[in-house]
C-alpha cells in the first residue's frame, strides 16, 4: 500500500523561549511533524524542548551535519531524544560540502558517500549494542567502534528503531540513500525533472541493491513551496524561494540541476556573484522561470492539485506555518486534511 503522507512544518528553532507556544498550536492545527534545520543555530535543542509540549507530532532534523560530530555523539543525543518523545524522533543527516567542513567546521574533508555509508553503519551498531548488550565489532575506514562498557552503555529504551533519512543531491548519494537508509530528506533546490530523471530512478537503483523497492523509502522535500491565503502572500513566498535559488544555485555541488536544464550559464554567474559577495544581485539574477521550475506556487486555494503534481511520489511535505489570523488556520486544518485524502 501506498505510504500516506506526512505534512510537517517548520517552527520557531532559533527563539527557544517561543518553542512550546508555538509547536502547541502546529500540533492542533493537524500537523504531523515539525522539522528543526541546522542553520545557524544547533538542530537538537529546538527538538528536546518541542518534544516536552506536544503528543503526537514526529520530530526530526532537517537536518544535522554529520561529519564535524562523532557518530558515538549523535547517537547519544538521538537515543535520549527518542527515549523522551516515546519513539517521536527522526534522525535527518547531511554531508554539507567540503568548503563548509573544512573551513567552517574545522574537519577534514573525504569522499562523502563512503563516509556516510559508514557513518549510518556505525550509529546503527551503536544503538543495537546498546539495546541488546551486544559487544562492538565495526571496523571501517572512516569510523571505529569497538569498545563499549556497562558504564557508558545508557540501556534499552522502549522505542529503538530511529529512523535514519540523509539528505541526498547527487546520483551517487541517492543511491546510498536508497540501499541504506530509511528515507531521503531531498534538497528543496529540485525540479520536477530533476526528480524524475536522476534523484528517484538513483534512489530506486540503490534500493534494488539491498532487496527493497523505492516504496520502502520515505521521500522527503524535493522542490519549494510557495503559498498563502491571498496573491499578495504567494508573491512575498516567492521571492523567498527566489532568494533560495539564488544561494544554492550558486554552489557547485548543486549545479546537476542547472545542467539538466540547459541552465549553466546561470549557475556560473550566481557563483561568481557570490564569491564577489554580491547576494542583493545574486536575487535579481534568478528569472521567474526558473522558480517555478523548483517551486510549487498558488494561493490556498489553488495549491493541493499543484502540490500533487509537482509532488507526487514525495511522501513527506514541509508545508509553511500559518499565520495567526483565525481564518487562515482554519483554511489550513481543512488543506491538511485534503492533502492526505
Amino acid at each position: 500500500m501506498p505510504r500516506a503522507i506526512v505534512v510537517e512544518t517548520g517552527f520557531p528553532f532559533d527563539h527557544l523561549p517561543a518553542i512550546p507556544a508555538a509547536v502547541r498550536r502546529l500540533e492542533g492545527l493537524g500537523f504531523d511533524a515539525l522539522a528543526a534545520p541546522e542553520i545557524n543555530r544547533d538542530p537538537f535543542f529546538p527538538l528536546l524542548i518541542a518534544a516536552e509540549h506536544t503528543e503526537r507530532v514526529q520530530l526530526g532534523t532537517a537536518v544535522a551535519i554529520a561529519f564535524p560530530r562523532a557518530p558515538m555523539v549523535v547517537a547519544q543525543i538521538a537515543w535520549d531524544l527518542q527515549r523522551f518523545s516515546c519513539g517521536r524522533f527522526v534522525l535527518g543527516l547531511g554531508s554539507q560540502i567540503r568548503k563548509h567542513n573544512e573551513e567552517r567546521f574545522s574537519v577534514p574533508w573525504s569522499a562523502p558517500v563512503g563516509r556516510m555509508r559508514e557513518y549510518v553503519q556505525t550509529l546503527r551498531a551503536i544503538w543495537v549494542s546498546w539495546q541488546q548488550g551486544t559487544r562492538p565489532n565495526l571496523i571501517g575506514k572512516h569510523y571505529r567502534y569497538t569498545y563499549m562498557t556497562p558504564f557508558f552503555n545508557p540501556g534499552p529504551i522502549e522505542h529503538p528503531t530511529i529512523p535514519i533519512h540523509v539528505s541526498a543531491v547527487n546520483p551517487a548519494m541517492c543511491r546510498l540513500v536508497g540501499e541504506v537508509c530509511d528515507g531521503a530528506r531531498l534538497h528543496g533546490f529540485c525540479t520536477r525533472r530533476y526528480l524524475d530523471e536522476v534523484i528517484l530512478p538513483n534512489i530506486a537503483e540503490g534500493a534494488r541493491r539491498s532487496g527493497r523497492s523505492l516504496d520502502a523509502i520515505e521521500l522527503s522535500g524535493g522542490g519549494f513551496l510557495a503559498t498563502g491565503p491571498d496573491d499578495e502572500a504567494v508573491a512575498r513566498q516567492l521571492e523567498v524561494v527566489r532568494m533560495q535559488v539564488s544561494f544554492y544555485g550558486s554552489t557547485p555541488a548543486y549545479q546537476g540541476v542547472f545542467v539538466l536544464h540547459g541552465w549553466e550559464e546561470l549557475g556560473t554567474k550566481l557563483n561568481h556573484l557570490s564569491r564577489e559577495g554580491r547576494w542583493g544581485e545574486m536575487v535579481q539574477a534568478v528569472p521567474d522561470e526558473v522558480v517555478h521550475a523548483i517551486a510549487a506556487v498558488g494561493r490556498y486555494d489553488q495549491i493541493v492539485a499543484r502540490i500533487r503534481e509537482r509532488f507526487r511520489g514525495i511522501t513527506r511535505l514541509m508545508f509553511p506555518p500559518p499565520g495567526q489570523d483565525a481564518r487562515e488556520e482554519g483554511t489550513v486544518r481543512e488543506l491538511l486534511r485534503e492533502l492526505r485524502n
